[in-house]
Parts: C-alpha cells; structure tokens; sequence
C-alpha cells in the first residue's frame, strides 16, 4: 500500500473547486492509501478551532470518514493554519505531528515538515513566523472575539500578499545551507515539504552523497501530492 502527502490546499469557502477537488481526493484516491500527511497551509487561514466556518466542519466530516474506513491522517501545521488544535484534531480524527517529522516507509527514511523554517532568506517572514508561534501571543489572539481576530488575519493576508511582490524569488525559496543542515540534523535520504510552490524532486549532494528534497505543489489549478511505497517515491499532478 501506498502513502500519501499533501500540502498548500488553502482551503476557503472561495475555492470551490478546490474544495470539491480534495474530496473527491479523499474518495477515489486517499480511501486507498495506508495513511494521509498533510504538511501545512490546508486551510488559507485559521482563526482558530471555535470558528463555525461551515467548511472547517465539511472538512472535519470528511477527514473523519476517511480514518472511520481505516485511513489515519496526520497534520503538520503551515504558516497559513499554525492555530489548528485539539478541538479540529479531535472532530476530524487527525494527529497533529511537530513541525518536522521522521517516517520509515519501505528502507526510505523520509524527513516531512511544512517548509517555511527552511527559507531563512527572507529574514522579515523568520522574524514574523517566531512572533506569531509565541505561545503567550497565540493564547492572547485566542482570547479575542471571532469578528476581531478575523479583521486581523485579513490585514495579516493583505500586508503579506503586498510584501511579497516586492521579494525576489530566491529570497522566498529555501536556503540551500539550510537543506544541508536540515538533512544532517535528522539524518534522511529524503525530505519532503511544501510552502515553496515549487513543485519538484531535487537532488542535494552532501559529502558525496545523494539525498533527495522533494516539493509538493499548491492547488490552484491541479492536484499535486507524493506517493510513497516500498519501492518508489513519486510527484503526481491529477485534475481536481
């Protein structure tokens, strides 16, 4: 059996398609797998497990019916969905993982992680992201009514979709020293993250050794995940 992994879906009630696209996912393709790990960004944005958004609880039915047919799910959080916690994980069946994660799947030693802590770069999105997972911040930003944390990630969306245009393509992709590093802390063959956009399988040549980082794509217009088995590691694009 198979494993997949998926990320930057950006789930919102403004992407139908997309929508219709990942459950249809979930039925014909997820249903078969061994497991499902969704590295991040599965939901634009997240204000917060209280939130009656009528698609968190779409999805959440959703997910649930795929481990109730014997699919578990796993979740990393991306910079876009950082505040999903305990109350979605249990309405939707999903474990949450830390942000970096080792999986043995066949002799593969596989590193997942959503991506963003790899593109130190861009020094102004490091310093946001360190702020916005303070605990102490994130608890404060709970407390809020709905209405008011929802002005505020609109404004967060707006001043990041501004700031963007303005950063050159190397400083949003990852830090190639920060991959190096990565693949020696933990050790793996194999990365896989999202975030960057990018899809692709590269090759990183560390002390005369070859190791793999492999990027899943955004849905915006295709599906995109990485299918694993014992024998293969592959990128597959699919119509929604």
């Amino acid at each position: 059996m198979c494993t997949l992994f998926i990320a930057d879906l950006h789930l919102s009630e403004h992407e139908p398609a997309i929508t219709a696209g990942f459950l249809r996912f979930l039925k014909e393709q997820a249903i078969h797998a061994k497991a499902l790990y969704i590295l991040g960004d599965f939901f634009d944005f997240w204000i917060g497990d209280d939130d009656p958004n009528p698609l968190h609880q779409q999805i959440a039915q959703a997910l649930m019916t795929l481990k109730n047919a014997g699919v578990p799910c796993y979740f990393i959080h991306g910079n876009r969905d950082f505040l999903i916690g305990s109350r979605f994980a249990k309405e939707s069946g999903i474990t949450l993982l830390p942000q970096e994660k080792v999986l043995e799947i066949g002799n593969n030693r596989i590193l997942i992680l959503h991506g963003d802590t790899l593109c130190t770069d861009d020094a102004a999105y490091q310093r946001y992201r360190k702020k916005v997972h303070n605990k102490f911040i994130q608890r404060l930003f709970l407390l809020l009514p709905l209405f008011i944390r929802l002005r505020i990630a609109d404004k967060m969306r707006s001043r990041s979709q501004h700031e963007n245009q303005y950063k050159s393509d190397e400083i949003m992709d990852v830090n190639p020293q920060a991959v190096i590093d990565t693949f020696k802390k933990f050790n793996t063959q194999w990365m896989i993250h999202g975030h960057t956009h990018r899809p692709a399988v590269h090759t990183v040549d560390i002390e005369e050794k070859i190791h793999y980082r492999g990027v899943l794509g955004a849905w915006h217009t295709e599906g995109s995940m990485f299918k694993v088995t014992a024998e293969k590691i592959e990128l597959i694009h699919f119509p929604f």
